[in-house]
This record gives C-alpha cells, structure tokens and sequence, in this order.
C-alpha cells in the first residue's frame, strides 16, 4: 500500500509545479513590461559591454578610504619609479575628516629608512606661502593691516622705493603677485640654519628693483611674499616663525610643522633628506634655509599636519572647535582677487585658481632643492589633497610628478564629462579662423630677472606663436607637462582659444587699440606672458649668438693650428701678431665663457640649488670673462680700423679680423642684454635688446 502511495505522490505534484512555473514566467514578463524595466532592459542592451561593467562597479568616492588608497597605492610607487625619487607622503580630506594618509619609499637614501605618513617631515617650499597669506589676514581681521594700503605705513626700518609715483604697493598686491617687483633670489639661501640673517634686515638689503607698476600683471614674487610676512612681524610685534607658531600651528594641532630655524630637534630627527638623482644614484641637496621663512625657506612639515590645515581652510577656518580665521577671513583667502581675464582662473590669496574636469580647484605648489609638493583644495566638493616628494626628479620633473598625483586624482574621483564625438571642421573662413596673424610673434614671462645672469632662461622660456589654416601654434612653456612643447589651438571666442583635442584654454589680452599686451594661460595665473619686438626675440638671439660663436671657435682654433704649423716649418710669426694674439684671446676668452655657462647649466636640478645658494664659482668666473673680453674687444675696434688705414696684412686677412672683431661685439652685445657681462647690474640699460 505504502509503496503505491509514494508512486502516486509525483503525479499528483506535477500539474503544481507546471501551474507554479507558468505563473512565475507570466509574471516576469508583466514586470518586464513596466516603463521603468523597460527602459532599463533598453538601456542595457544598447550600452557597450564596458559600460555596463561601470554601471555595476562602485562608483568613484572620495570619501571611501579604501578607494583613495586603492588609488594612490597604484599610482606613487610608479611615480617614485618613473621619476627616480626616493620616497613621497599623501594624505586626502573630505567630509570634514582626513580619509587616508599614506607614505612611500624612503625618507634617507642611506639608511632606507622608510616615510612614516605620521611622523617623516619635508620641506615645504612655497606651500608655506598659504600660512603668509592666513597670517596676514589675521592681522586683517584684527583691524592692524589694510589691504588696500601702502606697505609703506607699517615699515619704518626701511621703504619700498617710490618708482611709481601714486602707485604704491599695497598689502593685497604682496598676495597676489602683482606688487611688481623684479625676481631676484640669487644667493638668498644658506646650507646652514645657524646663520641666518634676519628677514628684515634682508629684506632691506636685497629690495630688488620695481619693473612695472602694481597691479598691472601677476609675475611670481618671493620678495613680495616676504614682505608680507615682515608686516606680520612689524605689526604683531613677533618674530614670523614664532607668530606662526602661536597662531596658526598650536590652535591647529599641528606639532610637527615648523618654520623656526634651526628646527626642533623632534622635528629634525624625522626629517626627511632631499636628493637629486645622479648617474645611477642620488645626491643630497642643501640650500634649504634662509631668511625669507614667509615664502618657504626652513618651513616642514608632515602630512598629517597639513590634512589639519586643509581642513581648516574648507571648514571656514575650524577644526575640531579651534579657529584661526574666521569665515569672512576664509572667504577672502579663497576668493578670486586678480586676473587680468575672467574667463581664465585667476588669483586667490596665494592660491591659484584652476580647472579640470569641470573642478573649480585651488592650488599651490611648492619647490625646492630636493623637495617638491603639492596643495590642492575643492571647496566646492570640501575635497583637498597634500602631496610631497623628496626628490627633483630625473631632468627636475619632481614638481610635475606631484602635478600627476594631482590630475589622476580629480580624474579618477571626478572624471571629465562625456562630450559629443566631434564633428569636421568647416574649411569655411569665419570670424573666428582669420585675422589670427595680430597673436603671431614672440613672447616673453613676467617672472624673469632684469638684473642678474638668471635673465638668460629667457633664451629657453619664452613662447612662439604662429598661425596657420585658423588655428595657432605654441611654441613653448605654456602646458605644466615638460614634455609638451608645441600645442595647437583654435579659437573659441574673441581673444580666447582652445587647445586643439583638450580642454586647456589661452587669451589674449589687448589695450584700448586692439594691439596685443599679453598672453595668458589656464595653467599658470601666476605670470603672464608679454609680447617682444622682433629684434627681441629668442630664436633670433639664438642663431646669432650660434653664429658668432662659431666664427670665433672658428677663428680660436684656425689661428693656433696655424701657430703650430709655422712653429713647425721655422717660420716666424704673422705679421702684426700683437693685433692677431688680441683677437685670439678676445675669442678664446668667449668660448671660454660660454663652455662655463654650458657646464652650469648642463645639470637642472644642479642648477636650481646653485642658484639658490648662489655658491658656484662659475656664477662669478662667467660674468668676469665677458667683461675681460668687451675691453679686449674694444681695442679690437680700434686694430680694426688702424688695420685698413694702414693696410696691414691682405684683404682677406682684413676682412678676416673685421668680422672676428664684429662677431665679437655682437656675442657680447646678446652677453649683455641677458646679464652675463660684469656685476648683475652692468648691463641692465641694454633691456631694451633683451
């Protein structure tokens, strides 16, 4: 019985499960039809299979620890690679909290010993401009500063020279470089912490020459920048780094910052050293200390430590109950302040305005000898990111590898926007695509020297533009990426153009003629570039220098192959050899010159710390061969013309000499109009040539 019961329980069954399936399958297809399944389901067979891939992954946060490290875990040891740099720390803060901190590599190439996030300490370079500016909105808000007056009213050591009659340099032109000043830093940093002169005194010593009126151009300005913190100093009544100390790092929490000099001896024992790579290895850089503390020499500080002071600035000037600024003080630091263009970023408070991806960011940038940083805040998003590195970096690429952690940041977390594919563009001229020829020319940066031998990276520096089938060419420095070194743009409104498949955008700035009074990029608010006369221009310089050289080179080696040929056959000398032994040393004294300028130039990152210590003696041995060499070429001017009164030698043989003697003079002539004759201040009547 039992058992045919239990072979009649499936037949009794079946018809359920057939009646179960049908309804489940009819309700599938019901749910399927609904409005939203259906668009969904039309959606997903439509999407790309890796889109659909997206769809299902998690979506980019930045509030998500895990991501962040996921991120930057990939990206900073490849870095550390690429760039041949020791080591490197991060840290990221969003939602009023600091989501991760990481460190990598080694803080001292010698002992290996590895970043620690927490307690390693870097040099911060110009990243300590931000404190100069928060201080002295401090004393903005404590009503002991104006920053629209004079820096005059607080100084009584010494005044700001009156070069501009009724255009004194106020206090907001000192934080946002517009005060005008010449860039002169040469020789301002020192190896050791034990003697440092005083700012103010420094300040007073080394007041460089005003070259434009203020408020007209931004044009990088350490002096300005220190300055502005001697203010702090004047009308607070403390010495900057101890101000600093009281007002901004104490209430912060931030112990392991410090812009004393020497440092601490807790601050000192985890701090990192700085390098530059060398053949196979690294060498430890110096010229970290100085007196200008405001625009970054001595300052350190740790990761962690400026996570405290990002927060502070997206959290109207608070953290965890404590303030350093209020939120009008805050507003103010982050507020726009100058640019020459809105459509272009322009100037906070020592921070500067940028773009990507559709993100408002503010940023500054740090670099020293061996040290290179990166501050970045979205207010908009209460997003910031501290990167620091300690190391140049092969060909000094160590300031745009933190440049690298920056974009793959916003990309990663806040990806650019889908556009439309584009479309053929019309060969049709429009308003747009013709009369580009006024833009045509050659360019020079507002952050160079007008009176020391630094004036000659203006030989390398300056942009070439060009224009052809409604478009331009740039020649030149205006993309942050070293490689990049030629872009095309295309027009996009009057006087703003568009790189050619990218988002970077330039303008032009005109006066009330129409005519051409600057160019101005996305990626810099901090300069602007200033058209140049065609007798001004690089290139030219370039090839004439070249070809005077090579006919003095030319000359140099002729004249002693000839003097050991006559020697051997048993001849006596040429005739007039005092005239000839003249011009030879006159050559061989600029050949000399420029092979020492080759060798101090030869290395970037080499270069960056001599200049800051200004301790090469090539510095001094450059100037002082052309300046021998413009008197010997002098008295060839004068053996010149006795040569042809008097006929001495054939005339090729004067022919000769009066072009040894004008290759002479137009070499020194260019030697001139970049500062490379004599003391700095010789030759700077020739700026009109340079």
């Amino acid at each position: 019985m039992s058992n045919r019961t239990s072979e009649r329980r499936p037949l009794v069954r079946r018809p359920l499960v057939r009646l179960v399936l049908v309804l489940a399958a009819i309700g599938l297809f019901l749910y399927g039809l609904t409005p939203a399944r259906a668009e969904a389901a039309t959606a997903g067979a439509n999407a790309a299979p890796g889109a659909v891939a997206a769809a299902a992954a998690t979506p980019p946060d930045p509030h998500d620890p895990g991501q962040v490290q996921e991120l930057l875990d990939k990206l900073v040891p490849q870095l550390l690679a690429d760039h041949q740099i020791p080591g490197a720390a991060v840290t990221v803060v969003a939602g009023g909290r600091e989501v991760y901190r990481g460190g990598y590599g080694v803080s001292d190439v010698k002992t290996r010993k590895p970043v620690d996030p927490a307690r390693t300490a870097f040099f911060m370079g110009s990243d300590a401009k931000v404190f100069t500016a928060i201080a002295v909105l401090q004393q903005v808000r404590a009503g002991k500063l104006e920053l629209g007056a004079d820096v005059n009213r607080y100084l009584s050591t010494f005044k700001i020279r009156d070069s501009y009659p009724g255009h004194p340099v106020t206090v907001e032109n000192l934080l946002t470089h517009t005060g005008g000043f010449d860039d002169s830093f040469m020789g301002l940093a020192v190896a050791d912490p034990q003697h440092v002169e005083t700012l103010g005194a420094s300040l007073a010593a080394h007041q460089p020459d005003r070259v434009r009126a203020p408020g007209t151009a931004a044009a990088y300005d350490n002096y300005g920048v220190a300055l502005a913190g001697y203010l702090v100093e004047t009308v607070s009544g403390q010495p900057f780094d101890q101000y600093l100390a009281q007002h901004v790092m104490q209430p912060l929490g931030m112990d392991r910052t410090s812009f004393a000099q020497p440092h601490p001896a807790a601050v000192d024992a985890e701090l990192a050293h700085g390098y530059r790579p060398d053949g196979s290895g690294q060498t430890e850089t110096k010229g970290l200390y100085g007196p200008w503390t405001p625009t970054g020499a001595a300052a350190v500080t740790t990761v962690g430590d400026m996570a405290r002071l990002l927060l502070a600035q997206l959290q109207n000037g608070s953290v965890d109950g404590k303030q350093i600024l209020d939120p009008t003080g805050t507003a103010q630091l982050l507020d726009r302040h100058f640019g020459p263009d809105p459509r272009l970023p322009g100037m906070a408070y020592l921070l500067e305005q940028r773009n990507r991806n559709g993100q408002q960011l503010l940023v500054k940038d740090g670099d020293v000898p061996g040290f290179h940083s990166n501050l970045a805040l979205l207010p908009q998003r209460g997003v910031g990111l501290y990167v620091t590195f300690n190391g140049d970096g092969l060909d000094a690429t160590g300031g745009w590898a933190t440049q690298q952690v920056l974009n793959a940041f916003v990309d990663h977390f806040y990806p650019a926007p889908a556009t439309a594919a584009p479309t053929a563009p019309s060969t049709a001229p429009t308003a747009l695509t013709t009369g580009l020829g006024k833009y045509t020319g050659d360019y020079r940066s507002t952050r160079f020297s007008h009176s020391n031998l630094t004036k000659a990276a203006a030989l390398m520096g300056s942009v070439h533009v060009t224009a052809a089938d409604g478009r331009l060419t740039i020649s030149g420095p205006v993309s942050r990426d070293p490689q990049v070194t030629e872009t095309h743009w295309t027009q996009i409104q009057p006087g703003l153009f568009q790189e050619v498949g990218g988002t970077a955008q330039v303008a032009f700035q005109t006066d009330r003629d129409g005519d051409v009074v600057a160019l101005l990029t996305d990626s810099d608010p901090t300069i602007a570039y200033q058209p140049l006369a065609w007798y001004q221009a690089p290139g030219l310089h370039q090839k004439l220098a070249l070809g005077s050289l090579a006919v003095l080179a030319l000359t140099v080696l002729g004249w002693m192959i000839g003097a050991v040929l006559r020697r051997l056959r048993h001849k006596g000398p040429a005739g007039h050899p005092v005239v000839r032994l003249l011009g030879w040393c006159t050559g061989a004294l600029l050949v000399a010159a420029t092979a020492c300028f080759a060798l101090l130039t030869a290395d970037s990152n080499a270069l960056n710390q001599t200049l800051f210590l200004g301790d090469s003696p090539l510095l001094t041995v450059v100037p002082a061969l052309t300046a021998v060499a413009l008197l010997l070429t002098l008295a060839m001017v004068v053996c010149a013309v006795r040569a042809w009164q008097k006929r001495w030698w054939g005339v090729f043989g004067r022919l000769h000499y009066t072009g040894l003697t004008l290759a002479s003079l137009l070499f020194l002539v260019l030697a001139g109009a970049y500062n490379l004759i004599g003391t700095y201040h010789v030759t700077s009547s020739l700026d009109l040539i340079g």
